[in-house]
């Protein structure tokens, strides 16, 4: 009898707890009446190869599973297709290079001729890339007017790796022109230096890049600076372009190497109800441990303090009353 006892009190237990977990889990979808199970976030990120899809990932992660919402990381390529993504209501956030932002959202450089992307608005700072040209101790180039004649692969066309590319050549004053350029992704373009077909590489990402870290394991890899009449004709036309140095010991360079560097940020439509824009924000600062887990750069740059640095956009007016609540 005593036995029959303690196996009906296990089979109450397992069943109120297995009800007190539905229930935990029903109500996580809803929080001031904001029914989170009804949004899908697709979350646009870049390349397989860059940091732009783990740390996106990690977001998604985050949204589906702590927070409630329905959610998926989908890879692109970068910048320009996450730009374009917002903009026709294909992707609900998207990371995306604060130049190619602003490019976009004023009509200018790039987006030149073109209507003026003004639903674009930002969630928050996220971490800066690096402009690292990246060449081999085989090539001989030691600088930027080493390029000159090369074989240079400058990202894929209108993707923000590109679009830096041109803003390096012009603060050069140089073009395509004095190149023998390829428009292949930074991925692509690794491999292509591996087997010598061409001869430098633009990767504008957070360092360390797992794709040049991989060139040093079979050749020496050499790190081109953006430095002295180069760097201060950049800034001066590109403010958004701030002065930074690689150490040594992130690629085992010669030396620390001095470059530019550009802030990412998380873009959403304008159109993105403010109730869930609001949500999403605070539930990435309540969760930033998260966020901060998926990436090295990610735990160095992605917290509330800097969630403001690099945006020269508006912000949704959801982040805003979060950020206005927590005194940011």
């Amino acid at each position: 009898m005593k036995k029959r006892h303690v196996v009906l009190i296990a089979l109450i237990a397992l069943f109120l707890s297995t009800a007190l977990f539905a229930s935990g889990k029903a109500e996580a979808t809803k929080t001031e009446g904001l029914d989170r199970s009804k949004y899908f976030i697709t979350v646009a990120t870049g390349p397989t190869s860059g940091l732009y899809y783990p740390i996106g990932g990690a977001f998604s992660s985050l949204f589906q599973n702590k927070l409630g919402y329905k959610s998926s990381a989908q890879a692109t390529g970068a910048s320009a297709e996450n730009i374009t993504l917002i903009r026709e209501n294909r992707a609900e956030m998207a990371i995306a290079m604060s130049d190619a932002v602003a490019q976009a959202y004023q009509g200018f450089g790039a987006y030149e001729g073109k209507p003026a992307a003004s639903e674009l608005r930002a969630l928050l700072g996220l971490y800066p890339n690096y402009v690292q040209l990246v060449t081999t101790n085989r090539t001989g180039i030691t600088k930027f007017t080493d390029l000159k004649g090369k074989r240079v692969g400058v990202g894929a066309p209108n993707s923000g790796v590109e679009l830096n590319a041109r803003m390096m050549y012009e603060a050069h004053n140089m073009t395509y022109a004095d190149s023998k350029v390829d428009y292949l992704n930074y991925g692509e373009a690794i491999a292509q230096l591996k087997n010598n077909l061409v001869d430098a590489v633009f990767v504008t990402s957070g360092i360390p890049n797992a794709t040049i870290m991989e060139l040093g394991t079979t050749a020496q890899i050499v790190l081109i600076p953006i430095e002295g009449e180069g760097l201060k004709n950049l800034k001066a036309k590109y403010p958004f372009f701030v002065e930074a140095t690689i150490p040594a010991d992130v690629y085992d360079t010669k030396t620390d190497v001095v470059t530019a560097t550009v802030r990412n940020i998380m873009i959403v439509n304008e159109n993105l109800p403010e109730d869930v824009a609001y949500d999403l924000t605070k539930g990435v600062f309540e969760n930033i441990e998260d966020i901060q887990a998926s990436h090295a750069t990610a735990k160095q740059h992605i917290t509330l303090e800097n969630s403001h640095l690099g945006v020269d956009i508006p912000f949704h007016k959801g982040a805003q009353r979060y950020y206005q609540e927590v005194g940011k």
